[in-house]
C-alpha cells in the first residue's frame, strides 16, 4: 500500500467518525437547529466496513502471517476500546441520567445481559437487537469483529475446515451480520483484485471524481431512504423491523459499491496528491489514532457532558462546549487504551504461541 494512499484512508476513517458523531449529536435538546452533514451516520458505517476489509485484506498478505499474531491483533484492536466502553458507558448512563433524565431515550435494565451481550459482541445475533445502554453506535462493531472471526478462518484453516467453520459462525451469527458481509467483503475483493492496480491514472481521476458525484446523488436523492420505504412494503413493517440496522443492505450495497470505486481510483491517483498528503500525515495518523474510541465512546459521553453542562439549546454554544469535551475525553480515554493496545497484543501473542506449542508437543507425545 503507497504511503500517500495509506494517509487519505486514515482521513477517510477520521472524517466517517466525525460524520457518525455529529448524526448522534444532532438532537434538538442540544441544539435547535438541523447541523450540518449530519445525515451521513450510517454511510459511515458503511465505509467503515469496506475499509476495514481492504485493511484487513492487506495485513494479513503482509504483516499478520500467523493465526497467533492475528488473532492478538485483532483481539487487542477491539477489546482495548470495547470493553472499556462497555463499563463507562454503564456509568456515564447513572449520572447522565440524574441529571438531565430528558436526554436519555436507551434502555438502562437488564444490566447482566447488556453488559454480557456487549463484552460477547452478541447484541445484533439473528433477530434480537441488545441495545448496549446509550451507546447505540456500539452495534458495528459486534458486525465488524465477527468478519474478523470469520476472516481468520477462512485464512488459517485447512480450506474445507474453513468453509465449515465459517458456515457454522453464519448459522450463528443468523442474517443481519451476513447481510452486511459482502459490503466488508468489497474491501477484501479491492486488496486483491489485481486488475484494478494496473488501471491508468485518467481512469483513477474518472473513478474517483465519478464516485464523488455518485456518493453526493445517492444521498441528494434519498436511495436509502426509498428503497427502505419500498422493502417494508414488500416484507412488512414487522420484519423490516427486526432486521434492525441491517434493514438499509440493498442501498448499502450501492453505497459500498462507489466508496468501492472511490478507493480504487484513489489508490492509483493518490501519488498525485502526495505532497499535499504527507505534508498532514502526522496530524492526520494522531487523529486516527483515536478513531474508535471516538466512535465506541462519542454517544454516552456527549449524553454524559449533555447532561452536566444542561445549556441552551438556542445557538451552537451548547452543542460546540458539549463537542469540545468530548474531544478531551476521547483523548484521555484513548491515550489510556486504544494507544496502549500494543501491550495487550504482545500479551494475547505470547499466550496463543506458547498454548499452540504446548498443545503441538502433547499431541507429538501421543503418537
Amino acid at each position: 500500500m503507497g504511503k500517500s494512499f495509506s494517509v487519505y484512508l486514515d482521513l477517510v476513517r477520521f472524517v466517517a467518525a466525525c460524520l457518525v458523531y455529529m448524526y448522534h449529536s444532532n438532537q434538538r435538546l442540544l441544539v435547535h437547529d438541523i447541523l450540518p452533514a449530519s445525515d451521513y451516520g450510517h454511510s459511515a458505517v458503511t465505509v467503515f466496513f469496506v475499509l476495514s476489509g481492504f485493511v484487513i485484506a492487506f495485513i494479513t498478505d503482509t504483516k499478520e502471517r500467523h493465526w497467533a499474531t492475528y488473532a492478538a491483533s485483532r483481539i487487542s484492536r477491539v477489546y482495548s476500546v470495547a470493553l472499556p466502553a462497555v463499563f463507562l458507558t454503564i456509568g456515564l448512563d447513572a449520572v447522565g441520567r440524574q441529571l438531565l433524565p430528558a436526554l436519555y431515550a436507551y434502555p438502562f435494565d437488564q444490566f447482566g445481559l447488556r453488559t454480557l451481550a456487549s463484552l460477547l459482541l452478541l447484541n445484533e445475533t439473528w433477530f434480537i437487537s441488545i441495545t448496549s445502554f446509550s451507546n447505540v453506535p456500539y452495534w458495528s462493531i459486534c458486525y465488524e469483529m465477527w468478519y474478523y472471526v470469520a476472516f481468520g478462518l477462512a485464512m488459517f484453516l485447512p480450506r474445507r475446515t474453513a468453509w465449515l467453520a465459517v458456515a457454522a459462525l453464519a448459522l450463528l451469527l443468523g442474517p443481519k451480520i451476513v447481510l452486511l458481509a459482502p459490503i466488508w467483503l468489497l474491501g477484501v475483493l479491492l486488496y486483491r483484485w489485481q486488475r484494478l492496480r494496473l488501471i491508468s491514472v485518467a481512469q483513477g481521476w474518472v473513478l474517483v471524481l465519478g464516485s464523488i458525484v455518485g456518493i453526493a446523488a445517492f444521498h441528494h436523492a434519498g436511495v436509502a431512504e426509498q428503497v427502505a420505504a419500498y422493502s417494508k412494503q414488500l416484507v412488512g413493517e414487522y420484519w423490516h423491523a427486526q432486521f434492525t440496522f441491517s434493514k438499509f443492505f440493498p442501498s448499502d450495497y450501492l453505497l459500498g459499491t462507489l466508496v468501492f470505486l472511490n478507493f480504487a481510483g484513489m489508490r492509483r491517483v493518490s501519488d498525485s496528491l502526495a505532497p499535499l498528503l504527507l505534508r498532514l500525515e502526522r496530524p492526520i495518523r494522531w487523529l486516527a489514532g483515536y478513531t474508535l474510541s471516538l466512535y465506541l465512546l462519542h454517544q454516552p459521553l456527549f449524553l454524559f457532558w449533555a447532561a452536566v453542562l444542561r445549556g441552551d439549546p438556542n445557538g451552537h454554544a451548547y452543542w460546540a462546549l458539549t463537542t469540545a469535551l468530548v474531544a478531551l475525553s476521547v483523548w484521555a480515554i484513548g491515550w489510556a487504551t486504544e494507544n496502549k493496545r500494543h501491550v495487550l497484543k504482545r500479551w494475547l501473542e505470547q499466550r496463543f504461541i506458547r498454548a499452540q506449542a504446548y498443545f503441538s508437543s502433547s499431541h507429538a507425545a501421543k503418537t
